[in-house]
């Protein structure tokens, strides 16, 4: 998928029916979003305008503004994230994690480009340092200028932002972390971080970093009854060769049209039941969570029987060699 004109398709609201054109309702005039999900699927919704189209060096940037989601972030055709219901993924992203952990102090983000990991960890009262490491310069700018829910965690002086690779971050740093978060894109053919996914760097690179009882965390990608097989089955079996508890998780997310997934990894048990969730988050965090406390996440991680059985039965195991995609190309492809 190309700049946003190509890969997103922005229309009109008028349709070509049998060599005719057609107004959708009749008065359909909004301009919209279409994102291509699989070959036979597309998600679209209307936008108040176009805020920010670009290109990086990695990957195809846009920022809209839509009217059903508010400001949207969309990398190489891919909504990321969006205004109203990021803290939904955020919160899950970082707070199972932070709280399974007996006092998490420093964290590592891999990518979290767009300011919203930070801001939930830096909620946390242990935490005396973050570092967030995203490869795409552009996108930790133009997000510092527009997001603007995340000026405040940009400007916190235990958030230390590095320009680079996160796997050769991680090689060169010497020093170990209580958690390492994977807030990446998803794994497309052409994008900057499938490697990250891979059973090598879990086990050579990200593993040896982690402290003792230390937690590793990711998105997974889409975890829906039919959408979990792309790559949220294989993500998870890949780290359950590489660690002793490995915990998936899901959670419904509006913008996404679809189910999302998460899978937490560690040597320690992960284990905590939802009443000392809430305990934790009381003691530990500033404010309140929106989606997630301890009842939800005891919900988030009982998974339907047909994902858990394919979970269960899943042999893929993800290398640079036997990669999987999910639906869509990167910039590079």
């Amino acid at each position: 998928m190309g700049e946003i004109a190509h890969s997103t398709e922005i229309s009109n609201g008028i349709n070509e029916v049998n060599g005719k054109r057609h107004s959708l309702n009749g008065y359909r005039k909004s301009c919209w979003y279409e994102e291509e999900i699989e070959e036979n699927i597309r998600w679209c919704f209307a936008l108040n305008s176009i805020l920010h189209t670009g290109a990086s060096q990695y990957q195809d940037i846009a920022l809209l503004d839509t009217k059903p989601f508010g400001k949207a972030l969309v990398l190489d055709g891919k909504l990321q994230s969006a205004e109203t219901d990021e803290f939904i993924y955020h919160e899950c992203l970082v707070h199972p994690a932070l709280l399974h952990h007996p006092v998490p102090k420093n964290v590592f983000i891999m990518g979290g480009g767009e300011g919203s990991t930070a801001r939930e960890l830096l909620r946390h009262k242990t935490i005396d340092k973050v570092v967030m490491c995203d490869i795409d310069e552009e996108v930790v700018e133009f997000c510092k200028s527009y997001l603007v829910v995340n000026r405040e965690a940009f400007l916190d002086s235990r958030l230390q932002i590095i320009i680079n690779d996160a796997r050769a971050e991680l090689e060169a740093r010497e020093e170990s972390y209580d958690v390492i978060i994977g807030d990446l894109a998803d794994p497309i053919e052409g994008g900057p971080c499938y490697k990250l996914y891979t059973k090598s760097f879990y086990e050579f690179t990200l593993k040896p970093k982690l402290k003792k009882g230390g937690i590793f965390v990711t998105q997974a990608g889409p975890a829906g009854i039919f959408s979990h097989t792309e790559v949220f089955s294989c993500i998870y079996n890949t780290l359950r060769q590489v660690f002793k508890y490995v915990l998936p998780y899901s959670a419904h997310i509006p913008s996404y049209a679809d189910i999302w997934g998460w899978v937490m990894a560690s040597d320690s048990p992960l284990d905590l039941i939802a009443e000392e969730l809430d305990i934790r988050m009381r003691q530990r965090t500033k404010g309140e969570n929106r989606y997630l406390d301890g009842k939800t996440f005891s919900s988030a991680s009982t998974l339907c029987k047909a994902v858990r059985t394919s979970l269960d039965n899943e042999t893929h195991v993800y290398t640079e060699g036997a990669a999987r995609f999910i639906y869509g190309q990167g910039k590079h492809a």
